[in-house]
C-alpha cells in the first residue's frame, strides 16, 4: 500500500470515530453574531465540556448541535451526516437540560417511557427499557413516585435516564448540575462521570464551572465571545493555556504585562510596565525576538511567600502582606510588590504567616512563568 493510501485510510479512520463535528458554524440572532465560525470534532464515546463566561456562546452551540437553532452559516454532522435540513426530533441526541424539564403528572417511570411511547415502541420493549434506565441511574425504588415527589438529585437522575434511554448516539448537557447545592453537584458529578464511562456514550456538557470541565472532561472547548479561544485536556488547558483569557478564566492566575528584553534558548527576560524583570522558559517565543508585547502568568499556587529574604537568583520580589483568607485546606494571601503590583499567592495551611501588613518576599521558579503574546 502506498503512503498517500496508508494516509488516506488513518484519515477515514479518525473521522468515522468522530460522533458531533461543527464546521465553520455562524449563528446571528437580530445583526448580533453568537457564534462566530467554530470549527469542533467531539469524538466516539468522549466526555467533552464547552466552558466560558455567560454570553459567549456555549449554549447556542449545544442548540446548534440538538437541532433547536439552525446555522446562519456552516454545517453541523452527528455520526458523520449532515444534520442541516434535519429537524431536532429526528437527530440521534437527547438533551438534559439544567431544569429537568420533566413532567409533573407523570410518574418517573411515566416520564423515563414517554419518548419511547412517542416512537411508537411496543410494550414489552418500552417496560425492559425503563427498567434497564432506572437501574443505571439507582432509581428503581422511585419509579411511581412524581417529580414533586423528589429531591433535586433524584430528578436530574430522572432527567439523565429519559435521555439514555432513547440510546442515542449523543447526550448533550445544558449546565446539568448548576440547580444543584455544593455537595449534591460533587456527588453527582463523580456519578455522572462513572455512568458516562460504564456506557461509552459521547457527552457534551455546556457549563460554566471551570472545576466541573477541568474534574469531568477528556477535553475541553473554551469559548470566549462566539469564538473557541482553546481546545485541549484539562491538563493542557490549565497548564499550558493559549491565550491571556484562557489562563484567566481557568482557575486564578495573576497577569502581568510587559515586553520581552532578552531572550535565548535557555531563559526569556520581560520587563513589566512597573519595571519588574521577570525571567521565565522562553518556549514558543524563542523565535520571535525582543520587544514583543506579552502577558506573564503566574498561577497562585506557584508562588512562595516567606518573611525573610530567600536564596533565588530571579523572580523575587519585596512587598506587603495586605490580605489573608482562610479557605480551610489552602490560605490565600494578597501581595503588594514596592512595584505597585498586587499578586494573590496560594499557601497550603500547614504553616505559620507573616504579620499583616509587614514586609514578606515572594519568589517563583522560571518555569513556573508562561509567557503568553498579549
Amino acid at each position: 500500500m502506498s503512503q498517500t493510501a496508508t494516509q488516506n485510510q488513518r484519515l477515514s479512520t479518525a473521522d468515522s470515530l468522530l460522533d458531533v463535528e461543527l464546521r465553520k458554524v455562524f449563528k446571528i440572532f437580530h445583526g448580533e453574531t453568537a457564534v462566530c465560525g467554530i470549527d469542533l470534532a467531539v469524538q466516539r464515546g468522549e466526555f467533552f465540556s464547552i466552558l466560558g463566561p455567560s454570553g459567549c456562546g456555549k449554549t447556542t452551540t449545544l442548540r446548534l448541535i440538538a437541532g433547536f437553532e439552525m446555522p446562519s452559516a456552516g454545517e453541523v454532522l452527528i455520526c458523520q451526516q449532515s444534520m442541516i435540513n434535519t429537524p431536532a426530533y429526528r437527530r440521534p441526541v437527547n438533551t438534559v437540560f439544567q431544569s429537568y424539564a420533566l413532567f409533573n403528572h407523570l410518574t418517573v417511570q411515566e416520564n423515563i417511557a414517554f419518548g419511547l411511547r412517542i416512537k411508537k415502541c411496543r410494550r414489552g420493549e418500552i417496560r425492559l427499557r425503563v427498567q434497564e434506565a432506572l437501574r443505571l441511574v439507582k432509581m428503581e425504588a422511585y419509579a411511581g413516585r412524581y417529580p414533586s415527589q423528589l429531591s433535586g438529585g433524584q430528578q436530574q437522575r430522572v432527567a439523565l435516564a429519559r435521555a439514555l434511554v432513547n440510546r442515542p448516539a449523543v447526550v448533550l448537557l445544558d449546565e446539568p448540575l448548576a440547580a444543584l447545592d455544593f455537595k449534591l453537584r460533587k456527588e453527582m458529578q463523580v456519578e455522572l462521570s462513572n455512568l458516562q464511562r460504564q456506557l461509552g456514550v459521547t457527552f457534551i456538557m455546556v457549563t460554566h464551572d471551570q472545576e466541573e470541565a477541568l474534574s469531568l472532561s477528556d477535553r475541553i472547548a473554551v469559548m470566549n465571545e462566539g469564538r473557541i479561544e482553546q481546545i485541549g485536556s484539562p491538563t493542557e488547558i490549565y497548564e499550558r493555556p493559549q491565550t491571556p483569557f484562557v489562563a484567566d478564566f481557568i482557575g486564578d492566575t495573576n497577569l502581568l504585562k510587559g515586553r520581552v528584553a532578552t531572550v535565548d534558548s535557555t531563559l526569556l527576560q520581560v520587563e513589566t510596565e512597573t519595571g519588574l524583570q521577570v525571567a521565565a522558559s522562553p518556549g514558543e517565543l524563542e523565535a520571535k525576538g525582543v520587544a514583543l508585547p506579552v502577558m506573564v502568568s503566574v498561577r497562585p499556587e506557584k508562588i512562595q511567600i516567606s518573611p525573610y529574604s530567600p536564596n533565588a537568583q530571579a523572580n523575587c520580589f519585596e512587598g506587603r502582606l495586605k490580605h489573608v483568607m482562610y479557605l480551610g485546606t489552602h490560605v490565600q494571601c494578597l501581595v503588594e510588590l514596592q512595584s505597585g503590583d498586587r499578586l494573590t499567592i496560594l499557601q497550603p495551611n500547614n504553616s505559620s504567616l507573616p504579620a499583616y501588613d509587614s514586609t514578606v518576599y515572594v519568589y517563583w521558579a522560571a518555569s513556573d512563568c508562561l509567557v503568553l503574546a498579549a
